[in-house]
């Protein structure tokens, strides 16, 4: 497992443990254990994310990278839209006033 899989693996987690005590909170109510609890969620949170920007080579993006989608230039198959009408245009075959 390489570094930046072994940071986003600790940061997924880290949301789990906020999803936990989340729940754990509408059982128990939120008295000083919770907030001790989430305060310490908190500091870790707060630690690796200093450990992400000091370690070389750990920069994560916040979101994910997405897969570049490549659209072809060719025409679409006109048989795709044969039985839908040109929307804000009218009726096909009609003319406008």
């Amino acid at each position: 497992m390489s570094l930046t899989d072994d940071l986003t693996t600790a940061q997924r987690c880290l949301d789990d443990l906020d999803r936990a005590v989340a729940r754990l909170e509408q059982r128990v109510g939120s008295g000083p254990d919770i907030r001790r609890i989430r305060s310490g969620s908190g500091h870790l949170r707060e630690s690796l994310a200093l450990l992400r920007e000091t370690t070389p080579g750990a920069m994560l993006p916040d979101t994910p990278q997405r897969e570049l989608v490549v659209i072809p230039d060719t025409p679409y198959d006109a048989s795709l839209w044969s039985d839908v009408d040109d929307e804000g245009l009218g009726v096909r075959g009609r003319r406008a006033p």
